[in-house]
């Protein structure tokens, strides 16, 4: 754990969750309207890293919503409306707790954050690596292991799946057709696949050709706010967090990690 890597020291130092969240939204409607001259259309996402104390953890999620963290994200988008700062439809938002802060962050003084506006252009290079883990269906292994800046992980049905245009595709993540688990024959030959997307630095679920209406479905249950998110489109990727569980077809589960297992 990382804790107090910024300045403590100021007598304006918020002491209640409401004082604690103007504090963070001013600072982060200040550092938009630097970003690009004010306009925020090449905005693609935001980076918050909190890094308090123990004591001070609570009043800290509590100021960010820790447990509904799409609510936070409203409150920056309402700023961005008020001040005509354009964000992109799709901007991301990410709150980071106990992380290293990049050198790139801009710290915020007498608060323990830090705020990173990744662009096209401007964004931290990272490596990662993460953990695919079977929870229900029968796979080849148990736990798969993801690396940041290589090939896309294709999850499907059997090794070798032929697609309806004839060719093959090669599943790192296969279903067995002759296993005896029921949950295996729901799974689509062309299911999904997880790829490591640069500018977001982080991995992105797709879903497949087999994976989308009317055909098999992808869900994903987010587990801090068990929020479940259901995917249409072939197009649009879903970032994946910690403990993530990916249900393909009607009961094969996946569960994402950063955490490999003991």
């Amino acid at each position: 754990m990382i804790f107090n890597l910024f300045s403590s020291e100021g007598k304006n130092r918020p002491d209640d969750v409401k004082s604690l969240r103007h504090a963070l939204l001013q600072f982060i409607k200040q550092e938009l309207q630097k970003a690009e001259g004010g306009e925020g259309a090449n905005i693609k996402g935001l980076s918050l890293y909190l890094n308090c104390s123990a004591t001070d953890r609570h009043m800290y999620e509590a100021a960010v919503y820790a447990e509904q963290p799409d609510v936070f994200k409203d409150e920056i988008q309402k700023i961005a409306d008020d001040f005509d700062l354009g964000l992109p439809a799709r901007w991301t938002l990410d709150v980071l707790f106990d992380e290293e802060v990049p050198g790139e962050a801009v710290k915020l003084q007498n608060l323990d954050a830090a705020f990173f506006i990744k662009t096209s252009k401007h964004f931290i290079k990272q490596t990662a690596t993460a953990y695919i883990r079977v929870l229900n269906g029968e796979t080849e292994l148990k736990e798969y292991t993801l690396a940041s800046g290589v090939d896309k992980t294709n999850i499907g049905r059997d090794k070798k799946a032929q697609a309806e245009d004839g060719f093959f595709r090669t599943n790192q993540i296969a279903f067995p057709s002759e296993s005896g688990d029921v949950a295996n024959k729901y799974v689509s030959r062309q299911h999904a696949h997880i790829e490591w997307n640069v500018e977001a630095q982080r991995f992105m679920l797709f879903a497949d050709e087999g994976g989308i209406p009317p055909r098999n479905k992808i869900k994903i249950k987010e587990d801090k706010s068990d929020k479940v998110i259901k995917l249409h489109s072939t197009a649009i990727g879903h970032p994946l967090k910690e403990c993530d569980q990916i249900i393909l077809g009607e009961s094969a589960v996946l569960e994402f990690s950063y955490q490999p297992l003991t």
